[in-house]
């Protein structure tokens, strides 16, 4: 017999058995900024040795579980110097790390290994994320550092031009963008109109915009979730920083309540342009401001709560005539609760409120509307081993919606006090998220996520014949608002409609080598809350309405695939993705559709279907004295309504149609250098493909009166769009030896004054006779400069 065989066999199995029953340790802790314990997110913790890392969670917090053995932590992040750290790890251990700012380090330590490889690993894709300091950097109008105006440089990211409010992500409506402020829901993120955001940058600490490939944990919208987490507080010294703009200002303070384990955040901003009004002689205002608030308390090492707030409001107004004050009220209470080194986990209670008020005393009656939720959440982060990680928890949501309501706003005015009827419902989730490294080279993030949404009782329901709220008149050829036939009380507690949906999530990374990788995702997500709203851009007198009997919950199913790359190590990056979007109950209105102070609004909508898909590109510098990036975006949006019989025609004949906000091209660059420690110089370029709208195509006479005729929906566009921006930041080098820090911003918004068209009106006019078309713009050149300060 050979002994030779049997040998291999014998030392197989002895190795497997030394691999396999090696002793594992898990490493823990949290990592924070050194000059104030702010807890940091997304810090990559290497393992070289190992080619694997983690990075931290919303908190700080990190787990990893290694053999025992000796390594080299390395520990980096953007804008702070790199660290490595040796350990030795015989048992279950917990490392804090504290970073320090780059500016703030004497001696250089050099990582050979680029922690940016450990992206490219990981199955996470369609995700962009940005730093405050990036956008405090970028040029935007007025001078004004802005959260919503910053994303709109990456790619798939659009919005309906200067003056608009919210974003559109990947062809998506506004209304399908999950917008998240310390876990609170912002819906509506926009101050003068879309002129500036409401997210104050001092306040910010990290931003991640989801594009696709959502995680399980986050559902209710379609397109994007727009994921913000304010500064916690500085809980070592008190410390003061600020800006002067010439429209704006703000201040920032913070400090401990008790060093070291508490400590407090106050923000506010306030727009003051107003204040010149009267010197020119004009009765009209318009400005805003807001309130950021937050204080933790670190209460052992296994216990930290926070308590965080916004607060704001809009202004508007002529003489006294007409006043509009709108925005946003959110709080959130939170608990974070370290159960072992691998198990975290956060309780969430949170408010969210967001009104709309109109004073008209010229007619005599107030107008008050709004939305409201409370939302109780519970998430846990399992750290089960390095290739292993769970991530499950419930989220409930109640909702009240207030459509309007109208009060007279004085004794002769006349009005008649209406409430118009106020609907409730309630939105469970529960969802389990699993990120799985199948091999060193297969990756996987896969997960589950069950929503249930109930329309709850009111005080009104209209009935209507065969169940129908829209009818069509053949003898006309329009759709028509059907008669009620009854109307029902049902009781706050029934149950109108229910909704139950499986939201299956699932992404995948292989590795190509240490610098490339090829990812895919697929994603589902359901929308139970719709924007009523017939423009471009959503005003602030748009409502939401929760789905029902008439209105299905949207739903989307969302494909994308994509290369990455790192270019000499780390140093460049490309990305590139093809996505596709379908999207089944998208509302659509009939024509002539009355959409304000409807009290029932299912008269006039109609379900139908909407899809877009396209190709994403963005070039990265990510080192050196010039940085930068690059993006475009080739893309197509639509929608469609079909006949609901063979003898109806839909919207638009049933024929696809040009959503309002496709862009087939959309190219932005942005670039950032520094010159040396006292100057640096920020530009941008933006192009876009004019937005979708429609011109007359024909007119013809009634009654002496010239009627224009106007085609298919959405056939033409507007001229393309685009601009240049510029500006540079002054900071005094005698800045080091002073305790009060200043830093001067200049800058020059569409530096070759193109007059972008808003919209495009037409007319006949009065002196010629002849019809012509008018172009309106929003904005030339506009310069700017704001001081910022701190000590």
């Amino acid at each position: 017999m050979n002994k030779r065989p049997l040998s291999f066999i014998i030392l197989f199995f002895l190795f497997s058995f030394i691999l396999f029953s090696q002793q594992k340790y898990t490493l823990s802790g949290t990592v924070s900024e050194a000059s104030s314990n702010e807890t940091m997110i997304g810090v990559t913790i290497a393992i070289p040795e190992l080619a694997t890392g983690v990075t931290t969670n919303e908190y700080g917090f990190y787990s990893i579980t290694l053999p025992e053995g000796e390594y080299n932590i390395q520990i980096s992040y953007l804008g702070f110097q790199a660290q490595t750290q040796t350990i030795s790890l015989t048992e279950n251990s917990k490392l804090n790390f504290l970073m320090v700012e780059e500016a703030q380090q004497l001696e250089e330590v050099v990582v050979t290994d680029s922690s940016d490889k450990l992206d490219i690993r990981k199955p996470q894709m369609s995700v962009n994320t940005m730093s405050v300091a990036t956008i405090k950097k970028i040029p935007v109008i007025l001078g004004e550092a802005d959260v919503i105006k910053s994303i709109l440089l990456l790619p798939g990211v659009t919005n309906a031009g200067e003056g608009s409010s919210g974003f559109n992500v990947r062809g998506g409506a506004v209304d399908q963008n999950l917008i998240l402020l310390d876990e609170a829901t912002i819906f509506n993120s926009s101050h003068l109109f879309g002129f500036f955001s409401v997210f104050n940058p001092d306040a910010i600490k990290d931003i991640k915009l989801y594009k696709g490939g959502i995680p399980a944990r986050y559902g209710g919208r379609l397109s994007s979730v727009l994921d913000i987490f304010q500064k916690e507080g500085n809980s070592k010294e008190l410390k003061i920083n600020g800006g002067i703009g010439l429209v704006a200002s703000r201040l920032l303070v913070e400090g401990p309540l008790k060093k070291d384990k508490a400590a407090f955040l106050i923000g506010g901003r306030s727009s003051y342009a107003h204040l010149f009004l009267p010197l020119f002689d004009i009765d009209n205002t318009a400005y805003f401001y807001d309130l950021n608030t937050k204080i933790n308390f670190k209460i052992n090492e296994n216990n930290n709560i926070f308590l965080s707030g916004y607060f704001g409001r809009d202004v508007f107004s002529i003489s006294d005539s007409f006043v509009n004050t709108y925005g946003n009220a959110v709080g959130n209470f939170r608990w974070n609760h370290l159960f072992s080194n691998k198990l975290f986990s956060n309780l969430s209670l949170i408010y969210s409120d967001y009104y709309y008020g109109l004073k008209l005393d010229f007619v005599g009656f107030n107008w008050n509307s709004g939305i409201q939720n409370f939302n109780v959440k519970y998430d846990l982060k399992h750290y089960l081993n390095d290739n292993l990680q769970i991530n499950y928890g419930l989220n409930n949501i109640y909702y009240r919606f207030n459509p309007g309501k109208i009060e007279p706003s004085n004794a002769t005015s006349g009005i008649v006090e209406d409430q118009l009827i106020q609907k409730y419902a309630n939105e469970f989730a529960a969802y389990i998220d699993i990120e799985h490294d199948i091999t060193p080279n297969l990756s996987l993030g896969y997960g589950l996520r069950f929503s249930n949404f109930n329309r709850l009782g009111q005080e009104e329901v209209n009935v209507y014949e065969n169940d129908n709220p829209v009818v069509y008149n053949p003898s006309l050829q329009i759709y028509q608002e059907a008669d009620p036939i009854s109307v029902l009380n049902p009781k706050r507690s029934e149950s109108l409609a229910k909704f139950n949906n499986f939201e299956p999530r699932i992404s995948v990374s292989y590795i190509i080598n240490d610098n490339s990788s090829v990812k895919g995702s697929y994603t589902r997500l359901a929308q139970y809350l719709h924007l009523i709203s017939n423009t471009s851009s959503p005003t602030p007198l748009d409502v939401w309405t929760p789905s029902g009997s008439f209105i299905e919950p949207q739903l989307l199913d969302q494909y994308a695939l994509g290369y990455f790359r790192n270019l000499k190590d780390g140093d460049y990056s490309v990305e590139t993705e093809v996505f596709y979007k379908d999207i089944q109950n998208r509302i659509d209105y009939i024509d002539g559709a009355n959409l304000i102070a409807n009290d029932a609004i299912e008269q006039v909508i109609l379900n139908g279907e909407a899809r877009a898909y396209g190709l994403e590109f963005l070039f990265r510098k990510n080192t050196g004295k010039l940085q930068g990036w690059l993006a475009y975006t080739l893309s197509k949006s639509e929608q469609r309504t079909p006949g609901r019989t063979t003898t109806e025609p839909g919207i638009n004949d049933g024929q696809w149609y040009n959503t309002p906000y496709d862009k087939t091209h959309d190219f932005s660059i942005y670039g950032n250098y520094d010159l040396n420690s006292k100057w640096s110089f920020n530009t941008n370029f933006v192009f876009q493909t004019g937005q979708p709208t429609n011109y007359p195509i024909g007119q013809y006479e009634y009654q002496g009166l010239t009627v224009p005729y106007y085609g298919l929906r959405n056939q033409e566009r507007l001229p393309s769009y685009h601009r240049l921006d510029l500006s540079a930041s002054l900071t005094p080098r005698k800045n080091a030896n002073r305790k009060v820090q200043g830093e001067w911003i200049f800058s020059l918004y569409n530096v070759y004054n193109r007059r972008n068209a808003a919209s495009i009106s037409f007319g006949r006019n009065e002196d010629t006779n002849v019809n012509e078309a008018v172009r309106t713009s929003i904005f030339g050149i506009v310069p700017a400069v704001t001081y910022n300060f701190k000590f």
